[in-house]
């Protein structure tokens, strides 16, 4: 939740500063998508890769046992807040 609202302020002060409300939310929404990918990654090397990097294949980060409901919704509710704005705003 706490994602969501730092999301929509960044948005808010951007889109106030430049009348652009698709970019800010684009952004926003890439960088939690982005970040949570990262954790994801982390939690499958630290579960199945034995702590190590090299042991994880491509995919891992994309796995669905690398991903837990806060970390679905840590980047699916700065998407759909940002985007909700966007439609209200633009």
């Amino acid at each position: 939740m706490l994602h969501a609202v730092i999301a929509v302020g960044i948005q808010l002060l951007v889109g106030k500063l430049t009348g652009n409300w698709w970019l800010p939310a684009a952004v926003m929404s890439a960088l939690y998508m982005g970040r949570e990918h990262a954790q994801a990654e982390y939690r499958w090397i630290e579960k199945y890769g034995l702590g190590l990097r090299a042991n994880m294949p491509w995919y891992g980060g994309f796995t669905s046992r690398a991903w837990t409901r806060k970390s679905m919704l840590d980047w699916v509710l700065p998407l759909l807040a940002t985007v909700a704005l966007a439609l209200v705003m633009g």
